[in-house]
């Protein structure tokens, strides 16, 4: 019996020598699969943070630019409010000229205003309460030095300043605010080019 031992002893000896040879090849397999596992992590980590650096660096740039573009959209707005303040203080100025020079500018416009044929004028309630003795004479003059006849309407015209020439019921309107309104871009051109 003590042969089945020995050999019983061996089968053991070798299934344990075999058990340790196949456990350490298991080891070093998982230890080539974590190290592998490892460096794919790494390499995940490395990519992932070089793509958040890309995508932090490609919205700075995308703020950047939206900085860039509101800062140009303030600079625009403030300049166009400052136009539309000097437009504004120029019509004011004009509007609040005192009456000899109110209406010599009057008188300018009525000559660059007027049409060879018949026709009425007519001012601002204010206009005609303050129109100097002369005034429709000089109109009458005007209107004649261009082949037409121009009469002082006494009805008020709906305007602040400046005036209405009526044609055969078709109506002209020469106030300030029209000619400013009509005017509107190349004012703001002119005034844009004078300041900046």
């Amino acid at each position: 019996m003590a042969g089945v031992d020995n050999i019983i002893k061996e089968i053991l000896q070798d299934a344990d020598n075999q058990t340790k040879e196949i456990l350490g090849e298991a080891q070093k397999k998982a230890d080539e699969i974590r190290a592998a596992a490892q460096a794919e992590a790494e390499k995940t980590e490395t990519d992932m943070a070089a793509k958040a650096e890309k995508d932090a660096a490609s919205h700075a740039d995308r703020i950047q630019s939206q900085i860039g573009m509101k800062k140009k959209q303030a600079i625009l707005a403030a300049r166009q409010e400052v136009i539309r303040e000097v437009i504004d203080r120029a019509y004011a100025k004009l509007d609040a000229q005192d009456d000899d020079a109110y209406f010599a500018m009057i008188e300018k416009l009525a000559k660059t205003s007027v049409q060879p044929e018949e026709g009425e004028i007519l001012f601002s309630q204010r206009d005609l309460d303050r129109l100097p003795k002369d005034f429709e004479k000089k109109l009458s003059d005007i209107a004649a030095e261009h082949g037409g006849k121009l009469t002082l309407s006494d009805t008020p015209a709906p305007v602040d300043n400046g005036f209405i020439l009526r044609y055969g019921g078709v109506d002209e309107n020469c106030s300030l605010k029209a000619i400013f309104s009509a005017k509107q871009e190349e004012l703001q051109d002119e005034v844009h080019k004078a300041l900046f």
